[in-house]
């Protein structure tokens, strides 16, 4: 363990002093990294499609290629995994990374180059090593293991030569043998399909395990750590990893959870990171003890251009690059990648905390949603299935809106509906039952979500009187066309107004 720490110091010394670099130039170096890529992809069909062989400069850049979303791509990515190749990018892609859909289809297909699992997905796990160590150099985090939990993988039903699954099960799988030293459980039960089976064997083991650092989505990590607690019979998880030093978390606002995580790992000084990362890329890690904000890696194969909100929808829309942006304005972020996708939207929102370095924290999505336990609820999802519902129990809907119940000492978390209706249902419970079958219809990480009541359980639906909405929004000063109720909301402000106006100001919701 010894040569394994020296040898591990002396890299985390050479990446700081790269990571200083792209700090200190930042511009240059977002600008290299474009023309690094389009020159790789210059052969490709759609480097020759848009003639990469031409483009000198970012600007050229902007004015060739048009904004993409997974909608556009689509047919590329058809294409990919029926075996064609050097289509958007020139190596080969053998694996997809499967996310919660658009409004056409209940999942999206990521593509996923070799160049983009070695130099953006695991790079920036080595990163967020590199920067904790740096920043935390008594650390002894090495003398123990780190506690994931991935997905899982399928073989592709297009080609027997490429695989989708979740991003977690994809680095799981590809990840260098040297991994399985320093991670519990071992790769065979990481990548499960089986959830609740999966815990269980976790839990059995990892009791074992000295755990020195835990990572993943908060809601699941919450579920597993407190399924561990149980079978461990202890009073608290410091009796089971006294070492215990770090919890990386992302992919969700964790505010909702810290208080629920503090209360299941009473460590004195436990250390929170931070890290923004997706099917598309990994783009930051928390770098200082300042929550809620990333510094933006930029040297991952990424290229990033940030839209302002005003300009999403337009056909011809204005972007910016780095050095055009503003500190608490809200952007929609285009990447353009080492794994072939240009200019492309991934709905997400950010805003700049700090320019020098440039720092970010996630602001939301560009459309409205719930994602409080990674599940990806968008509106789309919603409008369809109460359309399913309506038409199944006879029902016809006003207004309503939605927000989480977030997980606490109830129990696991749950969508909260509040619906004025036009025609109420016969039965309420039945309504809700065909809604949450056809919310997992249409959107797979819900459907996931949903598992065995673990981190979701069956939506609350209340049957709100009469002109609910109209007096809220009376409320609020919002009366006419251009105000609207807010379908999908990732926290509780309006769910929780709505309910204090009724006289519903603390609704049970014991399971």
């Amino acid at each position: 363990m010894a040569l394994f720490n020296s040898l591990l110091s002396w890299g985390l010394r050479k990446r700081i002093h790269q990571i200083e670099l792209f700090i200190k130039y930042p511009h240059d170096v977002q600008e290299e990294w474009l023309i690094k890529l389009v020159n790789t992809a210059k052969d490709t069909e759609w480097g020759k499609k848009f003639d990469y062989k031409s483009i000198k400069s970012s600007d050229e850049f902007k004015k060739r290629i048009p904004i993409q979303d997974y909608d556009t791509i689509k047919p590329y990515v058809i294409r990919l995994r029926q075996a064609e190749q050097n289509l958007l990018w020139p190596t080969d892609i053998k694996w997809f990374s499967k996310s919660s859909g658009t409004t056409s289809d209940k999942s999206k297909f990521i593509p996923v180059s070799r160049e983009s699992l070695e130099d953006c997905h695991y790079k920036g796990s080595k990163d967020l090593l590199t920067i904790y160590c740096h920043n935390n150099p008594e650390t002894e985090i090495f003398n123990g293991k780190f506690l994931t939990m991935g997905g899982s993988h399928k073989m592709n039903n297009f080609s027997n030569d490429s695989y989708y699954g979740d991003l977690s099960s994809i680095l799981i799988q590809n990840s260098p043998f040297w991994t399985e030293f320093i991670r519990t459980p071992d790769r065979s039960i990481a990548l499960m399909e089986d959830f609740e089976k999966k815990i269980d064997i976790i839990a059995e083991g990892s009791v074992k395990e000295n755990v020195t650092s835990v990572a993943g989505v908060p809601s699941w990590t919450l579920v597993l750590l407190k399924h561990i607690l149980k079978y461990s019979g202890k009073e608290s998880l410091v009796e089971v990893w006294p070492d215990m030093e770090l919890m990386i978390h992302g992919g969700v606002n964790f505010d909702p959870y810290r208080s629920q995580f503090k209360k299941i790992l009473p460590y004195e000084g436990l250390n929170y990171l931070e890290t923004y990362s997706a099917s598309e890329g990994f783009f930051g890690i928390q770098d200082r003890e300042v929550p809620n904000e990333m510094l933006l890696m930029l040297d991952y194969g990424i290229y990033y251009e940030f839209q302002p909100m005003e300009e999403v929808g337009k056909d011809f829309p204005r972007t910016l690059r780095l050095e055009e942006v503003e500190t608490g304005v809200n952007y929609a972020i285009i990447i353009s990648t080492n794994a072939g996708l240009w200019r492309y939207q991934i709905g997400d929102t950010i805003q700049f905390t700090t320019l020098n370095p440039y720092r970010i924290r996630v602001a939301g999505r560009i459309k409205h949603f719930i994602n409080a336990f990674g599940e990806e609820l968008i509106i789309d999802n919603a409008n369809q299935a109460l359309d399913i519902v309506c038409k199944k129990t006879g029902a016809v809907i006003k207004e309503y809106t939605a927000a989480p119940i977030y997980m606490g000492d109830h129990g696991s978390g749950a969508h909260e509906w509040l619906i004025e209706f036009e025609t109420k249902p016969n039965d309420l419970e039945y309504f809700t039952e065909v809604l949450d079958n056809a919310l997992k219809s249409l959107n797979s990480d819900y459907e996931a979500k949903r598992t065995g009541n673990l981190t979701l359980r069956m939506p609350i639906v209340r049957s709100m009187k009469e002109g609910t909405f109209w007096e809220w929004l009376k409320s609020k000063g919002r009366l006419g066309g251009q105000y609207k109720v807010p379908r999908l909301s990732n926290d509780r402000k309006f769910v929780e107004e709505i309910l204090e106006m009724t006289g519903i100001s603390e609704p049970d919701y014991a399971e």
